[in-house]
């Protein structure tokens, strides 16, 4: 079974480096304990995500019930031949993450296979479900059983998880437009998003950050540097698109190149080496 369970968080890994370079890069600078639960917990939330956003010429709102049953069986069994599945129940069940968690993200998930307009409620529900829950089962791991540190570091767990979504729908918004139909931000028009919505938006996404970033110099210095690492990547993708003009952003996709990210890494771990973060 050992080598089985090895060989299913191995395939989350590969899944997480196809997938995202910047998260890679910050989960490689997390202790080695937290490799493979954070890459079970990303595995997990890509599949889930790829049915709703990619799998077009498929049934996608029967894969993602199938993929919803065979979780919670994986979860009730402690057993599943998916190797995401088998490698996210061990992290699940190890480390003790509330279900709420994971039926809020399947939750949003479901939202995307509708076409959805967006008030104040829906989004914050979308992105509790989406990315604030997958803070929260992250920051399971890091505190490895300290209830106290958990509640205390939940909301800027949360914060975090909202900032990285918010910064999403900014840089992804002509491909969810074009691509899925979907504008997330409330009472915004695709064709109508100009400078003023998009200061308001981004106005919100700083108080995310600053309360985010609070809760990052209390984690425990084993999980601090790759988080500290996502934030900063984020920043510098962010800081991009405040700079550029709404029109831009409706036209072309905001990316840190990948020379950027190696400066980020490279100075952010002198800082931690500094005990400067």
């Amino acid at each position: 079974m050992d080598l089985f369970k090895q060989t299913c968080l191995k395939c989350s890994k590969v899944i997480t480096e196809a997938y995202s370079t910047s998260f890679t890069l910050g989960i490689k600078t997390l202790h080695q304990k937290f490799h493979f639960p954070i890459y079970a917990i990303y595995g997990f939330v890509r599949c889930a995500d790829e049915i709703v956003d990619t799998f077009h010429e498929h049934n996608k709102k029967e894969l993602l019930q199938e993929f919803k049953e065979q979780t919670y069986k994986a979860i009730a069994t402690g057993i599943s031949l998916n190797p995401v599945l088998h490698a996210f129940q061990c992290v699940v069940n190890e480390y003790k993450i509330d279900h709420e968690y994971i039926e809020a993200f399947l939750r949003s998930m479901e939202m995307d296979l509708e076409e959805q307009q967006y008030d104040h409620q829906l989004y914050d529900n979308y992105i509790y479900g989406s990315a604030e829950v997958v803070g929260l089962m992250c920051l399971k791991v890091f505190c490895e059983g300290d209830d106290e540190m958990f509640e205390r570091l939940k909301k800027p767990a949360c914060s975090l998880g909202s900032a990285f979504q918010k910064v999403n729908f900014l840089r992804d918004m002509q491909s969810d437009y074009l691509d899925r139909g979907r504008v997330y931000f409330p009472k915004v028009e695709f064709k109508q998003f100009d400078n003023l919505s998009k200061a308001e938006i981004e106005a919100d996404i700083c108080l995310d950050f600053e309360d985010a970033y609070k809760g990052i110099m209390e984690l425990p210095r084993t999980a601090r540097l790759g988080v500290y690492l996502a934030y900063k990547y984020y920043i510098k993708l962010f800081r991009k698109i405040q700079n550029l003009p709404a029109t831009h952003i409706l036209t072309e996709r905001v990316r840190v190149p990948d020379n950027t990210k190696l400066a980020l890494l490279v100075s952010s771990y002198l800082r931690y080496q500094l005990n400067a973060i």
